[in-house]
Formats: structure tokens, C-alpha cells, sequence
């Protein structure tokens, strides 16, 4: 069923777990999300940008793939913007059906990112839509952005951002970078600012840059308050790890078995994903249970 991120994220900032936010461009990658949220009991967001969108995940293919695909299941499913920063590609998504927008006003000044911000809140929430800000900056990993403190997102700072802007929730900079780490590298986490923001807070908290942060700091981030956990260049990798595997095992391999190899790989990832993020169990027959957990 395709609900809005924001309720989604409301029982996950309630009940203290983390979703999983895949990139998902095309049918094979949306399909195994969302039937590995089906059989986890799990929630799931499924989204793309708009350089995926231009590149491959079309916005007039992918949305009715996605609104057929989330009518089929009977757990939340929402359909997101990500990395937004286009009025007019953010304002075509809402028009389109997307349950949340995120604006990315995080290489603005502050004020600016604020200005901007606010615009598409009130926008959005017009039309039902929910919507992601980001403050502090989520750089690239091969930029080494996740060590550069400066970056970070300040508790302070975002009070003042959430009360002026209204979103309903906010990705934060506290050590993750987009994109592949150095070969070996796992980023250190700064769990004392990520405590702080969450105290400050009270709401749901974003993970940009969810690949390649290791399963130990993935729990800890959960368990510190983030909610949303996006997650691209690792679920590519798992697609890519599974169709190399086919045609090792079986050269001849032909692309629609490829794509069908992608796609089971895909799914077993998101399931494993959703187990160390504590949503797997969350929704049984349509319903939240979170209430009932410990």
C-alpha cells in the first residue's frame, strides 16, 4: 500500500527502528524492494533522484510501476524524491504522486536553505506530499567529505531549521559520505552529535550515505535515533554481484535470466538489510505491531 513517508517514519521515531530507503531505477530493483518488505513485514521507501530520473528511472515509467507494485503488498510503502533541488522537477514529482519530496538545500548559506526549504513544505504539505530537508552536508566519500567536521550538522542550528521549515524529517551529517569508501575504510560515526540531534529533535533522522558504513555502526545509528536510512551503491552492488555470479556459473546466461539474477539478489539484500535495521516484523496484516514490541 503506498502511504506517505511521513507516516512511516512517525511509528519508526516512535518505536525506535530504521527503514530502508532504496534507490531502486527500474522495475527489477522496485519489484525486489518492495516484495522483500512484503515478506519481512517490513515498511520500505523506494526512491530515486533526479540524475537517475534524466539517466534511466524515467519519472512516467517508474511512478505507475511503483503505485502498481505498493497496491499489491500489504505493508507501507512510500515513493521519494531524493536529492531534490529543482522547484520544478520537485514540483512535477509532487504533481506526479510522490508520497515525499527531499529538498537538498545543504550547499546553500543556512538562510537560504531555510528560505527555500520552507517554499517547498508548504507546497508539498498542500498537496499531502511530506517532506525531507537536510542540514550540515553529506559530501562524496572519495572527497573524504565523512572526516570533515565542518560538515557536521549542528543540534542548535537544526531546532531553528525544523521550526522554520516545517519538515517532517531531517537528514544529518554526522560522519557517512555518498558513494564507495576507500577499499577497507569504515567511517567513524559521531554517536555523541547523532544522541544530541535526537534530543534536540524529536523526530525522525535521515542516514544519507547508508552503503559501506559497516552493520555495527548501522545498529548503533538505529539505535541512536535514526529512522531512514538511504541506501544506493551497495544495492547496485548486490544486483551487479548477482548477474557476475550468473554468468560465472552459466556463461551462455541469457539477459532476461540476468535481470531475474539481479533481482533475486536484490531482494535477498534488502531482506538481510531490513534484520539489521530492526524493521523486519513491523507490520503484520497491514497493521503496526511496534506497539507491542519491547
Amino acid at each position: 500500500m503506498l502511504v506517505s513517508m511521513k507516516a512511516i517514519l512517525a511509528d519508526a521515531n516512535e518505536h525506535n527502528y530504521g527503514v530502508m530507503a532504496m534507490n531502486s531505477i527500474n522495475i527489477e530493483m522496485a519489484r525486489a524492494g518492495i516484495l522483500a518488505a512484503e515478506e519481512e513485514h517490513s515498511p520500505i521507501i523506494i526512491q530515486f533522484g533526479p540524475g537517475q530520473m534524466k539517466n534511466h528511472a524515467h519519472m512516467e515509467e517508474m511512478v505507475p510501476v511503483v503505485k502498481e507494485l505498493a497496491a499489491r503488498v500489504h505493508v507501507p510503502v512510500a515513493l521519494n524524491l531524493d536529492h531534490g533541488s529543482d522547484f520544478h522537477i520537485i514540483a512535477d514529482c509532487i504533481n506526479a504522486g510522490f508520497t515525499n519530496v527531499m529538498f537538498d538545500g545543504s550547499s546553500l548559506e543556512y538562510e537560504e536553505n531555510v528560505k527555500r526549504t520552507a517554499i517547498i513544505s508548504a507546497l508539498a504539505h498542500g498537496m499531502g506530499c511530506s517532506v525531507e530537508g537536510e542540514l550540515g552536508h553529506v559530501g562524496q566519500a572519495a572527497d573524504a567529505d565523512d572526516d570533515n567536521l565542518d560538515l557536521y550538522t549542528n543540534p542548535d542550528q537544526a531546532l531553528d531549521f525544523v521550526s522554520r521549515t516545517g519538515v517532517d524529517a531531517l537528514a544529518v551529517a554526522i560522519g557517512t559520505a555518498h558513494g564507495a569508501y576507500p577499499k577497507g575504510k569504515i567511517p567513524r560515526l559521531d554517536f555523541e552529535r547523532l544522541h544530541l540531534l535526537k534530543e534536540t529533535l524529536k523526530m525522525p533522522l535521515v542516514l544519507h550515505g547508508g552503503s559501506g558504513s559497516g552493520e555495527e555502526n548501522l545498529k548503533k545509528a538505529v539505535a541512536g535515533g535514526i529512522n531512514k536510512i538511504n541506501v544506493c551503491t551497495d544495492a547496485w552492488q548486490a544486483g551487479k554481484d548477482a548477474m557476475l555470479k550468473a554468468l560465472e556459473e552459466k556463461p551462455e546466461t541469457d539477459y532476461m535470466h540476468l535481470c531475474m539474477a539481479a533481482e533475486e539478489g536484490i531482494k535477498q539484500f534488502v531482506k538481510d538489510y531490513m534484520k539489521v535495521i530492526g524493521s523486519s516484523g513491523r507490520y503484520i496484516y497491514g497493521e503496526s505491531v511496534s506497539g507491542s514490541r519491547e
